[in-house]
């Protein structure tokens, strides 16, 4: 019942992942969207009040801290599903191989908590009203820690789908041994 449990949480885990990496692309493409199309007359009064450059300058500051405070919640959560999943988990010595993965995928979340996530915001937040050209010396550094930290997501995207497969796996196969004994 307990690896039921697990893979509910790994499902959380890889979903949440996915949906956080998702909403944070939109959030910059709805920027240009609603400048480009927007059917609101008073959004597109206010941004010929204030400007164009300087209104996409205002709502992508907008944007980036909106995913700041996205990804400083998600990697907590990250920790607490991490942790329930080892739990559900313990005392079981099939899934000894699969408490190594998400010992691993933790691993990468305390790494983006205590260094990528924090670096990240702060050379984002210096590329904050900066004017692209040229380019800002810091831009450099934020991509490479961006391009970073999606691998690392990436990665852990993948080990969590292994670590589902694996449950649901073992699981399967003691649900099988069950049934067989029941049925004999």
């Amino acid at each position: 019942m307990k690896s039921r449990w697990a893979m509910l949480a790994m499902g959380a885990w890889i979903t949440g992942s996915v949906i956080v990496s998702v909403v944070a692309t939109q959030n910059f493409y709805t920027i240009d969207r609603l400048l480009a199309d927007s059917p609101s007359s008073p959004f597109h009064d206010a941004v010929g009040r204030l400007g164009e450059p300087q209104a996409r300058d205002l709502l992508r500051y907008l944007s980036s801290e909106l995913n700041r405070l996205y990804f400083q919640l998600w990697n907590g959560a990250q920790v607490l599903i991490g942790l329930l999943v080892i739990w559900l988990l313990a005392g079981n010595r099939a899934m000894r191989r699969v408490r190594l993965v998400v010992l691993s995928m933790l691993a990468v979340v305390v790494l983006m908590i205590v260094y990528l996530t924090p670096q990240i915001v702060v050379v984002g937040r210096s590329l904050d009203f900066v004017p692209r050209d040229p380019a800002p010396a810091q831009l450099g550094r934020f991509w490479i820690l961006h391009g970073v930290y999606t691998s690392l997501e990436m990665a852990k995207l993948a080990a969590g789908l292994l670590v589902a497969f694996w449950i649901d796996r073992g699981a399967g196969v003691r649900t099988q041994a069950s049934n067989d004994h029941l049925a004999a």
